[in-house]
């Protein structure tokens, strides 16, 4: 590990197991499905200790970070993972394409709603906005078997707004349109609905075209905006 990042996970270390609430765990864990073990710690009692360690550090660099993630994902402790996704949100900027395969090696460990999406959102949306040569590695993770991948492929661009492509988006819905895999309807409605927000017309226009394709999930999850809007 590098010195930064040694320092970083004792620091949050300390502050886990004095913060940790055995009771409050078992709800989080449930919560989760029980996929994984919890310490018990709120959000902003994390982020406030995370912001805490933070404070008395130089700023990391990537190999910082990718050390802190890894160390991370090795804890058993849920919310370790939750500090690394929040620091790689917290340093988009400092992240670099060469991150990409680091970043999918934390998709697909310990994989689960919670971490994905915001690896997808934040990291490799960041990633793939500033170098479009990684148009092609999304490309590949949308037909990937893991559907992780996929669905961090189909939500990469969540958070672009304006910016989003709907060239990318709508075929990379239909790509996955006859999965059964319930993470990946959502996700693609969850695309949809956040594009209806910039043109609601052209997406009732590709769920209404594509009704007999696009599974209920995805189609109630797309139209929801805009229905609410209606009411």
């Amino acid at each position: 590990m590098t010195v930064w990042s040694d320092a970083f996970l004792g620091g949050i270390t300390t502050s886990i197991i004095e913060a940790g609430d055995a009771e409050r765990a078992v709800g989080m864990a449930s919560y989760m499905r029980d996929q994984f073990p919890f310490a018990g710690i709120p959000t902003p009692e994390r982020v406030q200790f995370s912001r805490g360690v933070l404070a008395d550090l130089a700023v990391p660099t990537e190999a910082d970070l990718v050390d802190l993630t890894d160390a991370a994902w090795e804890r058993p402790e849920r919310e370790y993972q939750y500090i690394a996704c929040w620091l790689l949100k917290r340093r988009a900027r400092t992240l670099t394409s060469t991150v990409l395969p680091d970043v999918e090696r934390w998709i697909t460990t310990k994989s689960w709603w919670d971490t994905v999406d915001g690896l997808a959102q934040h990291t490799v949306g960041g990633l793939v906005r500033a170098d479009r040569s990684l148009d092609t590695v999304m490309a590949a993770w949308l037909v990937d078997d893991n559907f992780w991948l996929a669905r961090t492929a189909i939500l990469h661009q969540e958070r672009w707004g304006a910016d989003t492509e709907p060239e990318w988006l709508f075929p990379a819905c239909l790509t996955r349109a006859a999965d059964t895999e319930f993470f990946l309807r959502k996700a693609i409605g969850w695309a949809l609905r956040s594009y209806s927000h910039i043109d609601p017309d052209a997406v009732e226009r590709f769920v209404g075209d594509h009704d007999s394709e696009l599974s209920g999930l995805s189609k109630r999850e797309a139209l929801k905006a805009i229905r609410r809007g209606r009411d």
